[in-house]
């Protein structure tokens, strides 16, 4: 449903929230880009009088848990508006609970650097979410960076999020 503009507008909000992380964190928004490595099936975008005030996509995809490969919902291109972090607006994954539950996903998942510890933390305080340490994370760097070879990745360094859905 999102228009030409509508994209412009998230990319520029995008490149503004991940920028302060990392010059790359931001540069993949550029050019009217919307989307990390994959497109959103579904997002939830808030606004207010400022324009976008908050985001968050929902991509279904398998992944391997053992030898299991399970279709679960992955969350991610998770932002918040600088000048609104800290005012309650975490809330916001809540309002996806609903949509999870009818795409009948087992759980949802996302991963976010160690420095976002405290603020995720506020997800299991409130009961929504388990996050789990020195779990393994291997993902393939899509093909869409001319700039980057398309490699496997491995991170030992991220903090998993998952917020139990059918089980």
């Amino acid at each position: 449903e999102l228009q030409l503009p509508d994209h412009l507008e998230l990319s520029e909000f995008f490149r503004k929230t991940y920028e302060p992380t990392g010059a790359f964190n931001g540069k993949q928004f550029a050019g009217g880009r919307s989307w990390a490595g994959a497109r959103p099936e579904l997002r939830v975008i808030g606004h207010d009088v400022h324009g976008i005030a908050a985001h968050l996509g929902l991509l279904r995809r398998y992944i391997k848990v053992g030898d299991v490969d399970l279709l679960v919902a992955e969350l991610g291109l998770y932002g918040v508006r600088p000048d609104l972090e800290g005012l309650g607006i975490a809330h916001s994954i809540s309002v996806m609970y609903p949509v999870l539950q009818q795409l009948g996903v087992p759980f949802a998942f996302g991963t976010v650097r160690q420095a976002l510890r405290n603020h995720v933390g506020r997800f299991r305080r409130k009961g929504l979410a388990n996050i789990l340490t020195g779990v393994r994370v291997r993902s393939t760097l899509p093909d869409v960076y001319p700039d980057l070879p398309s490699t496997t990745r491995v991170d030992d360094d991220v903090l998993l999020i998952v917020l139990p859905i059918g089980r």
